[in-house]
């Protein structure tokens, strides 16, 4: 299973569950990797493990994304979706430094780096180091490049009903070094898909008759081509620079056809067809030299994407009359950071100071129209959906860490930052804000084989500027509103993180976050029958999150190892409509899995699988109450083989389990909890099964 989690993402709406994902999987030759206990180089005398690629051997890797997953109950944790750069919120370091880009993920990056170049993986915990903002566990991936190679993948995907299938998902990339320069250059659409489902709709009125059947499928069609290169120099001594930057193309189409029947109408047929191409591209670069007593890095990044948008519903009666509606927009999203951040040590600690500059901008244009008798489009007034939104942020923060005891070290963050944001257009509106910001960690090492983290923050999340804006959902029937008061959700965060090892069987985490929040960013009344994206002043989230790494080969079962794992969460807010408390809008509070596989010894053949139930909260509107979802449970198989003429290749068959994509839907006549049911909604559309092929080596 792919490892990449946005953990417990109670911070914005739900968490995001491991998703299923090809991995270099261990041949059962040998036991699985032990780590190495050494000195954290001055950083700390705490334990920290060190993996070898010698440890990684077994699983025949072909770059650092297949070694690091293999390290036992470490999940790989995307950076957070806060301001600017900030501080470092995710757990992946390169060689000791985190990344200055803000759109590569952590498997983009990883997947870069050919196994070849990596000398060795070090796993510590985020508080003993010199970077502020990391707590629990973080991995540090030790890599050069001394000399010119490659990788490839191609991962063709099949599905039994409604789709097309999918033949463009592929990466390849090259990495190399002359002199003191390194350099990598890649081509990548993993993230490309082609998706579908299709089955029966109910409509129900207020007294449970049926009124309406529709028969409706849908597919899309998307790639996200990406090229992108990076460049590094690294001379003897303190000096480092990065300079880096990608292109890319998104190909975003979504088709639905569909019947319907009754309501005292004649059968009409339906269309729906939305096009969100777009492009953006990205430029970052640092420079990191020694000034005094310390090192100065400076930081830039430049992005830009211009997002264009287009829904167009059609609906045609048995007589050929034809009426439709279509909403557009086109968004051009832009962002500018300025960061410098200075290190140097005093008072037996690590200290630094950071100051960063943020201007970020939004530039959009929105339009309704209407299908004419003549079949041409006729524009209607759309007041709100057009108009600019920008903010200029300045951020300063001061942090030091230090080791209290051979077994304990903490790190302290103290700043605030000033932003204005200023939104034209309809009812335009200019404010300022200043808020503190900052944390306090402990990390606790009393064995090697057991430690604990704990983290006190102060968060301030980004904002989608689109949600100032009016914006239309043709599809569902709703709107919302402008609204000019939209202010950046805020939280007091408190997390823990347990990690305990045993030996040869593996070992095992619990992460407990609670997140006390201010101007929850949610849909709230505006006006006597509208609504938009705004904030409510209070909301509460927890979460427990269990994993675990199994090997059974002390059991007696060579090359077999579980990856349990458990989510909880659960969530509170005062409803802006009714007054009751309820959870958040869509936010998942249950996730339970579990992986499983198989490397034959003394072979090269492995199997496996993994299973995965979730459960969702609904979203709610001011007369709506809404669950879309795909499952309860997900379930898939595999078989590899990691030599086929030198390739790794692997066969998988996912939704054994006949995972549906389902929708549960009541609409009210007025405000949800005081009015009468208007209509009830059933859908339950078959996905079936999903196909996969990967092809995966090395030059």
């Amino acid at each position: 299973m792919k490892r990449r989690i946005s953990l417990i993402a109670v911070a914005a709406t739900l968490s995001t569950p491991a998703l299923a994902q090809e991995a270099a999987a261990p041949t059962g030759n040998t036991p699985p990797p032990a780590s190495t206990e050494v000195p954290a180089g001055g950083i700390s005398n705490a334990a920290r493990q060190v993996y070898t690629p010698a440890d990684f051997a077994r699983y025949a890797p072909n770059n650092a994304y297949d070694m690091l997953i293999q390290v036992p109950s470490f999940q790989i944790r995307d950076n957070e979706n806060l301001r600017g750069l900030g501080q470092a919120t995710g757990n992946v370091l390169f060689n000791g430094e985190r990344p200055s880009n803000k759109a590569d993920d952590m498997y983009t990056q990883l997947s870069r780096i050919p196994a070849s170049n990596v000398e060795r993986i070090e796993i510590v915990d985020g508080a003993t180091l010199n970077i502020p903002g990391l707590s629990g566990q973080v991995a540090n991936i030790v890599y050069r490049a001394d000399a010119f190679s490659g990788q490839f993948s191609w991962k063709p995907e099949f599905r039994a009903h409604y789709t097309d299938p999918l033949f463009t998902r592929a990466d390849v990339s090259v990495r190399g070094r002359t002199g003191t320069i390194e350099y990598e250059v890649a081509l990548n659409n993993d993230d490309s898909a082609r998706s579908g489902a299709g089955g029966p709709t109910l409509i129900y009125d207020g007294a449970g008759n049926i009124t309406e059947r529709r028969k409706d499928i849908w597919n899309t069609h998307y790639d996200t081509p990406k090229l992108s290169g990076r460049i590094t120099w690294d001379p003897v001594g303190d000096t480092v620079a990065n300079l880096g930057g990608h292109y890319q193309r998104k190909y975003d189409r979504y088709y639905e056809d569909g019947v319907r029947i009754g309501s005292g109408l004649p059968d009409r047929v339906r269309t729906v067809y939305e096009n969100a191409d777009s492009w953006n591209y990205e430029v970052s670069g640092d420079y990191q030299f020694g000034v005094g007593p310390g090192k100065l890095k400076l930081i830039g990044l430049r992005r830009f994407s211009h997002e264009p948008y287009r829904q167009e519903i059609v609906t045609t009666t048995e007589g050929g009359v034809a009426t439709g509606d279509r909403f557009a927009q086109t968004g051009d999203i832009g962002e500018t950071i300025g960061r410098g951040e200075y290190q140097w040590k005093m008072f037996g600690g690590d200290w630094q100071l950071s100051g960063e500059a943020a201007f970020n901008t939004l530039d959009n244009v929105a339009s309704i129209a209407v299908l004419g008798p003549t079949g041409t489009w006729v524009d209607q007034p759309f007041d709100g959906g057009t108009g600019g939104v920008s903010e200029d942020r300045y951020e300063g923060l001061l942090s030091f860490g230090r080791k209290l005891t051979d077994k304990l070290n903490f790190q302290i963050i103290a700043g605030a930052e000033h932003s204005t944001i200023t939104q034209t257009g309809m009812n335009g509106l200019t404010r300022s804000f200043f808020r503190p910001k900052g944390s306090v960690s402990l990390a606790w090492t009393p064995s090697p084989d057991f430690d604990v983290s704990v983290k006190l923050r102060r968060r301030v999340l980004q904002l989608s500027f689109y949600d100032f804006l009016a914006r239309a959902f043709l599809n569902d029937g709703n709107q919302n509103e402008s609204n000019n008061d939209l202010r950046p959700q805020q939280d007091w965060t408190y997390e823990a993180e347990i990690n305990k090892k045993f030996g040869a069987w593996g070992s095992t985490k619990v992460i407990l976050i609670y997140r006390d929040v201010e101007d929850r960013v949610d849909v709230i009344p505006i006006g006597a029958n509208g609504e938009a994206v705004g904030n409510i002043a209070k909301a509460k989230a927890g979460a427990i999150d269990w994993t675990a790494t199994i090997n059974l080969d002390p059991a007696g079962i060579k090359g077999m190892r579980l990856e349990p794992r458990m989510l909880l969460q659960k969530s509170s807010l005062r409803d802006p409509f009714t007054g009751e408390k309820r959870q958040w809008n869509g936010f998942t509070d249950t996730v339970i899995s579990l992986g499983l596989r198989h490397d034959m010894p003394a072979s090269d053949w492995a199997w496996g699988g993994d299973v995965e139930y979730s459960h969702y909260q609904p979203n709610y509107r001011r007369n709506q109450v809404d669950k879309v979802w795909e499952g309860p449970v997900w379930a898939s198989v595999f078989v590899e083989h990691k030599d086929v003429l030198g390739l790794t290749v692997r066969a998988s068959v996912r939704n054994i389990a006949n995972a549906r994509s389902k929708r549960d839907r009541t609409a009210y006549t007025g405000v949800r909890g005081e009015s009468p049911v208007s209509f009830v909604e059933e859908r339950d559309r078959l996905i079936g099964p999903i196909f996969s092929f990967s092809v995966r080596g090395k030059f």
